[in-house]
């Protein structure tokens, strides 16, 4: 499963998932990727889940770049528990994802089965999202 190493503090703040993505907003690596459209939690197990669908249609061609990991820890306090006990477990990490963000990218495939993959990865995700190409200026990726 998908979770940091060793992190600085264990328990984090909820946050803000306020505007649009700092960086990480062209495709970089691959020729196609799938952009964010909504700010949202995304789960290691939803990137997981993802990118066992993209691998599995790509079959052994292509590659694919990850581009979000979840590094931020969610706690929860089991159930039926009173209020006034300290902050709750960790219970599992998430990436925060905002609109514009490229969760993922693909390589070395045809622009149709780069598609199809997107969008059934797409299906794994609790946002709206969009396939986008590399960007191109005057035949220069940029």
């Amino acid at each position: 499963m998908l979770m940091p190493k060793r992190v600085k503090y264990r328990k984090q703040h909820r946050g803000r998932m306020k505007g649009k993505a700092k960086g990480g907003t062209l495709v970089n690596f691959g020729d196609y990727g799938l952009k964010a459209m909504e700010s949202h939690w995304i789960t290691a197990q939803q990137i997981e889940a993802c990118r066992i669908a993209i691998t599995r249609t790509l079959k052994k061609s292509g590659k694919l770049w990850i581009r979000v990991f979840p590094d931020k820890s969610y706690t929860k306090h089991p159930a039926e528990s009173k209020l006034g006990k300290g902050k709750g477990n960790v219970e599992g990490w998430v990436a925060v994802v905002k609109p514009g963000k490229i969760l993922f990218e693909i390589g070395g495939v045809s622009e149709e089965l780069a598609r199809e993959a997107l969008e059934y990865a797409a299906t794994k995700l609790p946002i709206r999202t969009k396939i986008v190409k590399r960007h191109e200026i005057g035949g220069e990726a940029v």
